[in-house]
């Protein structure tokens, strides 16, 4: 079913000019602080991290210096591991389940590989709850092509320059209830396109690149989470989020050709996770644990297949 008239931004039919994005961005409200969630916790971490800024956003009148965390006693013989959230600013357990691996896991891993954490890429998003950034762009298609906004590209060259030996790269994020009321019909509306709206999925999943899927790599992270929150079943279908189920929890889909940040390394194993926080079967706290499980499950599977047997 299409809806011919579905956003009060935007004419049906018209992409969004400055005009419209301006409006659309007077809409949105800052709801939490990413100085006080994000910037003290990385400065809070214990000093077997180093915080690091990679870049300085701009967004109006606000600006926010774009924070990672990795691991201070660096080896470069090590293989590295990239963990990303908050790409979608408005994707909480991605924010604070890097944020806790950080905090309660990542030293377990001191000495077997390095580790580089970017826990809110978006910040102008998070404060917001929005999905896009200030522009009325989807970071999470911006990983291509050298960057097409601060936010990615930001990140892009930070990690290029260091060509270090990154073997797995973990994009942590969620399917809301709110794709579907207000950032899908937004996204349809700011592209003078047809509305059609699309079921969410109830439960864990995660998106393997299918230029490189690793399926037993992402079959190790649905086992992970299975005991902490529920897997989402396909649809009647047999997809999810339009995609066709490879096995419980898991499709593939492209990441490199659509700008997705789990796509812009070369990483070997690599994953976009999603958690379904409006579930009434779950709760904030399990959604960010089954990010934490989900990390680390990637972590162990890679440096297992990674050793020398």
């Amino acid at each position: 079913m299409n809806t011919p008239h579905f956003y009060p931004v935007g004419t049906p039919g018209q992409p969004w000019g400055d005009n419209e994005r301006a409006a659309w961005r007077a809409r949105q409200v800052v709801q939490r602080s990413y100085a006080d969630d994000v910037v003290a916790a990385l400065n809070a971490l214990p000093e077997a991290f180093t915080v690091v800024q990679y870049g300085d956003l701009r967004a109006g009148a606000d600006r926010y210096p774009l924070l990672l965390a990795m691991t201070r006693d660096w080896n470069p013989t090590l293989p590295t591991a990239l963990v990303t959230g908050g790409v979608h600013g408005y994707e909480t357990s991605g924010v604070h389940g890097a944020l806790q691996f950080l905090q309660n896991h990542a030293s377990a891993y001191a000495g077997r590989v390095n580790l580089i954490v970017a826990p809110c890429v978006c910040p102008w998003g998070y404060e917001r709850i929005q999905r896009w950034n200030h522009d009325a762009f989807d970071p999470n298609r911006s990983f291509r092509d050298g960057g097409l906004i601060t936010e990615s590209a930001a990140l892009m060259a930070w990690i290029a320059a260091r060509n270090d030996n990154l073997q797995v790269h973990l994009d942590l994020h969620e399917t809301t209830d709110s794709d579907a009321h207000e950032f899908d019909p937004a996204l349809a509306s700011r592209d003078g396109k047809a509305w059609v709206p699309e079921s969410i999925p109830d439960g864990f999943y995660v998106i393997g690149n299918s230029e490189n899927p690793e399926p037993d790599f992402q079959k190790a992270l649905i086992a992970a989470v299975a005991p902490i929150t529920h897997i989402a079943p396909a649809d009647a279908q047999g997809h999810l989020v339009g995609l066709p189920l490879q096995s419980n929890g898991v499709v593939w889909g492209e990441s490199r050709s659509i700008g997705a940040c789990a796509g812009f390394t070369d990483a070997r194993f690599a994953t976009t996770t999603e958690v379904y926080p409006d579930s009434p079967r779950t709760s904030p706290s399990e959604c960010n644990a089954a990010q934490v499980a989900a990390v680390c499950a990637g972590l162990d599977f890679a440096l297992s297949s990674l050793s020398p047997p």
